[in-house]
């Protein structure tokens, strides 16, 4: 099994931890995780993929164990996120890669490409949205009441889905058998979002999410322009993006690959092998080892 080193480096003065296997001549892959994980949601499919690629999967400033400094010290937005991904990969050489989205890793991604199309070999997105038929309206208004208004009233739902029962919620919701997801994981990622100053990090973030949805037709011509490779490997039972969010993929990707698998918006917690099979082949074909 290959062997995942555990890293850290400084980038613009920032401390960011990422994981790292893989042959550093084959292939590259980055795998961008969502709320409120970290690469950690990437420790079993990385030692899947790494056989034939170099796989790269960092933990976004304020999440994991990178550093988290105060919103007081630093403006956590999309566009910040980004950018220091954008100074990692380059930190590292690394100039051409397939991408992987999920969930906070999918707007990251995207200014990734519209920042530097070329750099794109393939794409991968796993519950990673990019078409406002993706939000599923049970979560998100809340989300937009408190984008739209910053009250006490509209802070609480908010504030809700930093708890530890809606982290856990997260991971099992849409899974037929919760038996198959570990509960290390939502205590993981708990225990991080419980760190002081955190939850302002977290409600900052939801502000900015507010910026995604306008940058979607920048996007759509993207993918029409360079009809990158896709591939859409989606838990079909995620209450937060939908299944509609996958298929619209086609919209604008007449060749993208959409797989609608049984399981949530953590969907490697319950269906690794499945998609890790579709991946591979994917892999395979747009960006041969």
């Amino acid at each position: 099994m290959p062997v995942v080193h555990h890293r850290y480096t400084v980038v613009d003065g920032h401390r960011l931890f990422f994981r790292e296997a893989g042959d550093s001549a084959a292939p590259v892959l980055v795998l961008l995780h969502g709320f409120p994980t970290s690469s950690f949601m990437f420790r079993n499919l990385i030692p899947a993929l790494a056989d034939r690629y170099h796989v790269i999967a960092p933990d976004h400033l304020g999440f994991g164990f990178s550093d988290a400094p105060a919103v007081t010290e630093f403006d956590y937005t999309f566009d910040a996120l980004a950018e220091l991904t954008a100074a990692l990969l380059g930190s590292l050489g690394i100039v051409r890669y397939a991408l992987y989205v999920q969930d906070y890793g999918a707007p990251i991604g995207w200014r990734l490409a519209l920042r530097d199309p070329s750099a794109i070999a393939a794409i991968v997105t796993q519950n990673g949205n990019a078409y406002d038929a993706g939000f599923v309206p049970d979560f998100w208004n809340a989300v937009t009441a408190y984008q739209t208004e910053q009250t006490a009233e509209t802070e609480a739902p908010l504030r809700g889905f930093l708890t530890l029962d809606a982290t856990r919620w997260q991971y099992v919701t849409g899974v037929d058998d919760e038996t198959l997801v570990d509960p290390e994981c939502w205590h993981h990622d708990y225990a991080l979002l419980s760190r002081p100053g955190n939850d302002l990090v977290q409600l900052k973030l939801f502000r900015d999410y507010a910026t995604n949805a306008p940058m979607y037709p920048r996007v759509h011509e993207y993918f029409r322009r360079s009809q990158v490779p896709l591939l859409a490997v989606w838990g079909r039972g995620d209450k937060i993006f939908g299944p509609a969010g996958a298929e619209a993929f086609a919209d604008d990707l007449p060749d993208a690959q959409i797989h609608l698998l049984a399981g949530g918006h953590f969907l490697l917690e319950s269906a690794l092998d499945e998609a890790t099979v579709l991946i591979r082949a994917f892999l395979a074909q747009h960006m041969p080892a």
